[in-house]
């Protein structure tokens, strides 16, 4: 799956397939200016940064379990969030500090060291990379990652795919090869 914030006409947090198919809304109520998103790939949870609200919030893959981590002043100038172990940890642009804040209370909100510029933040951890099993987007024996000329992209689970072309190709009726 594939999640994205959104606040133009309709603030939301939503989730597609990878392919752009099955964009469904998880988040579209109480929520203003959804900007950082964060995925706890183990638990299945989403957290964001609403930046209107002064406000991180989290809610399951499907939307429920909805509560506020932490809001308030202390919190205001978010942008980037990244979620491991126990914390989140996210950028605060007016200090240009990065905070660890507890997930699980919204307590404990420490900071952890000053970055000039810093606009996001990432986790790169072993343990933060899920195990994968095969797919259908491996390369075949010719190279060509699920069989597709150009892109493949994973569909609405791991056996399925849809293969896409770049700019300036149309996908052959096959539904593989670009021309």
């Amino acid at each position: 799956k594939l999640f994205f914030t959104d606040y133009g006409n309709a603030a939301k947090v939503e989730r597609c397939d990878m392919d752009g198919m099955n964009r469904t809304w998880i988040v579209d109520s109480k929520i203003e200016q959804p900007t950082a998103l964060a995925l706890d790939l183990v638990n299945k949870y989403v957290y964001w940064v609403d930046i209107y609200l002064d406000s991180v919030e989290v809610v399951d893959y499907q939307g429920r379990k909805r509560h506020t981590i932490i809001k308030g002043r202390q919190i205001r100038d978010l942008c980037g969030l990244a979620v491991f172990e126990n914390y989140l940890y996210t950028v605060n642009t007016d200090n240009l500090s990065i905070l660890r804040i507890n997930r699980y209370n919204g307590t404990d909100v420490e900071s952890l060291a000053r970055l000039d510029n810093a606009k996001e933040i990432r986790v790169y951890q072993k343990r933060t990379q899920t195990a994968v099993r095969s797919h259908a987007c491996e390369v075949d024996p010719y190279g060509m990652p699920g069989g597709c000329s150009h892109i493949c992209l994973l569909s609405s689970n791991y056996k399925a795919r849809t293969c896409r072309c770049r700019t300036g190709f149309i996908l052959g009726s096959d539904g593989r090869s670009c021309k």
